[in-house]
C-alpha cells in the first residue's frame, strides 16, 4: 500500500501519518472517497472529487485543496503500479481542541493505494434493525463516522451475509452499508431516491445513465419480495444479490445480467465519464 499525507509520500505503510489530535481521530469529523483503479488510473475521478467536495461543504470542512488531492493521487499511483484496486482519499478537520468544536488548523489530506480482488459474482444480504436517518444533519454525505456501519455490517456477517441492507426512517428502503441497491418488480429496474437518504453513488448514477431505472421511495418489504436484486458500489460495480435474509434470488437475473452487460460494455469506453 502507498500513502501520501499532506504533501509527502510515506517510505512505508507503518509510519505515523495523524497526530493524536487530528479531529478525524477523535471526534470522526471527516469526509472520503474510494476510487476504483483500473490499470493505474483512477476511475470516474472527477465525479469522485465533486462528491468528495459536496461532501466536505455539507460538513463544513473549508480549504480542501483538490488540486492537492490530484497531486497525491498521482503520487501514489507513481510509486507503485496497481492493475486492479482502490483509492481511499481522506479529508479530515485537521489538529483540533479535543471535543467537537474545530480549531483552526488546514485539514489533513491523505491519499492511499491498495491493490484488490474482485467482488464475488454474487453475495447475500442480511436487512438490519436499524434505521437510516434521512432527516440527519450528514445524511447523504460521505463522512467517516462509520462506526453504525461497523456495527451493521458485524450483524449481517453474523447471520450469513456480506452486505447490510438499511430502511430509513419512514420504513423505505435506503441503502446499505457501502453500496446502493437496484431491485426489479414486474420487469421494471428501480432503486431509492436520494431523498431516501442513501449516497449519492457514483456507480448508481452511472447506471441509471447507462442502462436505465426508476427512482422511487417504497417500503424495504418491496425490495426483499421483488424478483431480482443487485448491488451497486465503486469496486463491486453491479453485483447479484443471491439470497436477502431467508429469501434466494437467481444470479443474476436476466435484468441485472443486462445490466452488468451494459456496465463492461460502456466503461472502458472512458475512464472519467
Amino acid at each position: 500500500m502507498q500513502t501520501w499525507v499532506n504533501g509527502r509520500l510515506l517510505e512505508n505503510a507503518d509510519e505515523p501519518a495523524l497526530v493524536a489530535t487530528d479531529h478525524g481521530v477523535t471526534v470522526g469529523d471527516g469526509v472520503f472517497e474510494s476510487i476504483k483503479v483500473l490499470d493505474g488510473r483512477p476511475f470516474a475521478l472527477t465525479r469522485h472529487l465533486d462528491r468528495l467536495q459536496t461532501s466536505a461543504d455539507g460538513l463544513g470542512l473549508t480549504g480542501v485543496d483538490v488540486d492537492a488531492v490530484r497531486s497525491g493521487i498521482d503520487a501514489v499511483l507513481a510509486a507503485e503500479h496497481v492493475d486492479f484496486g482502490r483509492l481511499r482519499v481522506t479529508v479530515t478537520g485537521g489538529p483540533a481542541p479535543l471535543g467537537s468544536g474545530r480549531g483552526d488548523a488546514a485539514p489533513t489530506l491523505l491519499v492511499s493505494a491498495v491493490s484488490m480482488q474482485p467482488f464475488p459474482v454474487s453475495t447475500s444480504v442480511v436487512t438490519v434493525p436499524w434505521r437510516r436517518n434521512e432527516h440527519g444533519a450528514v445524511s447523504g454525505l460521505k463522512t467517516t463516522s462509520y462506526a453504525e456501519n461497523v456495527v451493521a455490517l458485524a450483524h449481517a456477517v453474523e447471520r450469513g451475509g456480506s452486505e447490510a441492507i438499511f430502511a430509513n426512517t419512514a420504513g423505505d428502503l435506503c441503502e446499505g452499508t457501502g453500496s446502493n441497491v437496484f431491485y426489479v418488480v414486474e420487469g421494471e429496474l428501480r432503486t431509492p431516491t436520494l431523498a431516501s437518504g442513501c449516497l449519492a453513488g457514483v456507480t448508481r448514477a452511472l447506471v441509471l445513465e447507462w442502462f436505465g431505472g426508476r427512482e422511487v421511495d417504497e417500503p424495504i418489504e418491496v425490495a426483499e419480495q421483488a424478483d431480482e436484486v443487485f448491488l451497486v458500489s465503486t469496486t463491486r460495480d453491479v453485483q447479484a444479490v443471491h439470497q436477502w435474509g431467508e429469501r434466494r434470488f437467481p444470479a443474476p437475473g436476466p435484468i441485472t445480467e443486462r445490466a452488468q452487460e451494459a456496465w463492461r460494455e460502456r466503461e472502458p469506453q472512458d475512464i472519467d465519464p
